[in-house]
């Protein structure tokens, strides 16, 4: 049995006076907190007090970078040039550098977000330029993603921390990877289903596939999405199904 597990959660993905789930009520329960750094979503004086309550709180931060997609939240793929990807991602990390210090933390890993994320499972010239990105701007931050992608692949060629990750709100697919947002049961809303469900992949290392089929799950750190509906009372109920079955829940890093 795991005797400890990170859960992280996306914050920060508000914009002006249009606010998205509740990062006050996620960072009294995770343990690291993905920031959107401006690209997908968030604006510099949201995210300067998300950082300050992930401060006050001993949530880490971590920098949340995705496609310059404020219209589609990141979630679509952009064919971008690898050299324009590795400045993108340059760029949105030294943004929340600023903020993470201003408020009086660091940021202390970095995770793609959405359809970047997801892109780089498979797809090399855009894996490469992100986690040269991170080794250009520190070599010392950990990058958290999927076991067996790319990005790990070029991340561990550049001599950068892996973390993998699982979701506890979102099915797999056979193959191990996520069931596209688009199709129906994608996303998982039964706060008590969803908690056992992480226990079972945090204890054994295995998932229930759509299709019935067990997938292996490698994970250090457990994703709870804040934009879900209920993300509150999801988080809460994994944390204290995690907590009763002697399962330690604290940060990566």
């Amino acid at each position: 049995m795991s005797t400890g597990i990170d859960l992280n959660a996306d914050l920060g993905e508000g914009f002006g006076v249009w606010q998205l789930g509740d990062d006050e009520a996620m960072l009294g329960i995770v343990t690291s907190a993905n920031v959107a750094c401006g690209f997908h979503a968030g604006d510099p004086a949201g995210l300067l007090r998300v950082c300050r309550m992930a401060a006050e709180r001993g949530v880490r931060i971590g920098a949340q970078v995705s496609y310059r997609d404020l219209a589609g939240f990141g979630r679509r793929f952009i064919d971008v040039a690898p050299e324009d990807l590795l400045a993108d991602v340059i760029y949105q990390i030294g943004a929340m550098q600023g903020l993470a210090r201003a408020a009086g933390s660091t940021v202390s890993y970095v995770k793609p977000h959405g359809a970047l994320y997801n892109t780089i499972v498979t797809n090399r010239e855009q894996a490469a330029a992100v986690a040269e990105a991170v080794r250009m701007v520190d070599t010392t931050l950990p990058v958290l993603g999927l076991a067996g992608s790319v990005f790990f692949d070029e991340a561990r060629r550049r001599r950068l921390r892996t973390v993998a990750e699982a979701f506890a709100d979102r099915a797999y697919r056979p193959d191990g990877q996520l069931v596209s947002r688009r199709e129906p049961g994608a996303v998982l809303h039964d706060p008590s289903a969803i908690a056992e469900r992480v226990v079972a992949m945090v204890t054994t290392g295995r998932i229930a596939a759509v299709d019935g089929s067990a997938v292996a799950v490698q994970a250090e750190s457990v994703c709870v999405h804040g934009d879900s509906p209920g993300a509150v009372q999801i988080a809460s109920a994994v944390r204290d199904r995690l907590k009763a079955d002697g399962i330690d829940v604290k940060a990566f890093c």
